[in-house]
């Protein structure tokens, strides 16, 4: 880059643009700039201000507290626990209420295990063995039940067995159940009670009706006009979830009870209300070996003797997540100045867009782009154009002066010696041109005569 290109960028940086409002009188560009303006504006009302409520200040920052309980009996009978009465304490897990908790709807139970020495299950690939050194003394069989002791166990004269093994004995009884055991569980009642505060605000309230009365939560049930009962029946969630009451109570699942508070706190509080959503957490659609959701635990006891024994229980059930979010809004100046704000920089970006196509998409966007941009400079700037474009006349006057003296002079060259000048044509030729062609006529005619004379 040369001295001037240098001298020229470092000028350029001083310079300074001012706009320039053009009306372009073209029906496309105009139109699509009303829609434009059209589209912002409704975005902004609909979108921005109706349904996002932009004018509000937001607190999301939910502080909650649940509180639960299971209410209900079932009866069973069978060969390994006899006739028995469940309630709350049996089948519930953990027994104080929280947001998380397990309700049993069946058992497979392995009664009076004692702690002894007995054959490790078939099937645990660890427990089989052909030889006694295949079952060293002291290691835990890896996914099994028990300590070996050193013993290879066979039956017969099987050439293979299993290890014997220090366990809870008898092992645990591996089978599937195939019917759920607590059948009537599908009447068992929730009461899930919520109580939320948004800190910002300093708003709280509870999913529960303010009343006195002692009889209202004894004889209520959740419904769809009926959100402020916090007694759910358990057979219901589990069908608003979109699942069978006896699959689930068959193998177990997880059912997700979701609570969301969304409230407009620019309304009164009574306006401010719970929905429930439920649906089940785990998949249902995959049947696999870890389908259904079960655990175990043990019942422990002591004989007449002292000795300690237990009933070894897989409980299979379902397990309710109480799951609570929400967020509240009111107004507030400064997110309404803002979404407004932003409202008017995107006009601006309408007619940005609107420039654009005016100036490099239509046809004629170059002679919109010479109304568009204009470049103005000061006195001193404008007196040096002035003086150049000045001498730029006068360089050009001259060219077309020495053209026309060109075109003339063939036409000035007389036939004989008595030639004179044509007024005429010379009238019609400007002032300066006129009394140079004169003067250059007569130098010609000065030399005409002393040609003749010569030749005389």
């Amino acid at each position: 880059m040369g001295q001037a290109g240098w001298k020229g960028l470092l000028q350029s940086a001083f310079d300074y643009k001012t706009e320039k409002y053009v009306i372009a009188k073209n029906k496309k560009v105009g139109l699509l700039y009303r829609l434009l303006q059209l589209t912002i504006v409704l975005y902004l009302i609909v979108w921005v201000f109706v349904i996002k409520k932009g004018y509000q200040d937001t607190d999301t920052s939910l502080q909650s507290a649940v509180v639960t309980k299971v209410k209900g009996v079932a009866y069973t009978n069978t060969s390994e626990l006899g006739e028995r009465l469940w309630d709350v304490a049996d089948y519930v897990i953990p027994p104080q209420g929280d947001n998380v908790f397990f309700v049993i709807t069946n058992l497979i139970v392995t009664a009076n295990q004692r702690q002894s020495t007995c054959a490790e299950r078939e099937g645990i690939p660890d427990g089989m063995c052909s030889e006694d050194h295949d079952c060293p003394a002291g290691e835990p069989v890896r996914a099994g039940n028990g300590v070996k002791t050193g013993r290879c166990l066979r039956v017969g004269n099987s050439t293979r067995g299993t290890c014997e093994i220090f366990a809870w004995c008898p092992v645990e009884t591996q089978s599937r159940p195939r019917k759920p055991l607590l059948r009537d569980a599908e009447d068992f009642t929730i009461f899930i009670k919520n109580y939320i505060r948004f800190p910002k605000f300093n708003f709280s309230k509870a999913n529960v009706l303010e009343t006195k009365s002692k009889d209202f939560l004894k004889s209520c049930r959740f419904g769809p006009n009926n959100h402020y009962c916090p007694i759910f029946r358990l057979g219901s969630v589990v069908q608003w979830a979109g699942s069978s009451f006896q699959d689930i109570a068959l193998e177990g699942g997880v059912i997700g009870i979701h609570i969301e508070w969304n409230c407009d706190l620019d309304r009164a509080a009574s306006e401010c209300h719970p929905r429930y959503y439920f649906n089940r957490l785990d998949d249902k659609h995959v049947k696999s070996v870890s389908s259904g959701y079960n655990f175990r635990f043990a019942r422990y006891y002591r004989d007449s003797a002292g000795v300690e024994f237990r009933n070894l229980m897989k409980a299979y059930g379902i397990r309710i997540d109480v799951i609570v979010n929400g967020k509240a809004g009111k107004f507030s100046i400064v997110p309404t100045v803002i979404n407004v704000g932003s409202g008017v920089a995107l006009m601006g970006a309408g007619a940005f867009f609107c420039d654009l196509v005016l100036i490099y998409i239509i046809k004629k966007r170059e002679f919109y782009r010479d109304k568009k941009y204009e470049e103005v400079r000061g006195r001193e700037g404008a007196a040096q154009e002035a003086e150049a474009k000045a001498l730029e006349q006068g360089q050009t006057e001259e060219e077309q002066q020495e053209g026309e003296r060109q075109e003339e002079q063939p036409q000035t060259l007389p036939q004989s010696s008595s030639w004179k000048g044509n007024g005429s044509v010379c009238g019609k030729l400007p002032r300066s041109a006129r009394t140079s062609a004169l003067k250059h006529a007569k130098a010609n005619v000065q030399q005409l005569q002393s040609l003749q004379t010569v030749g005389t």
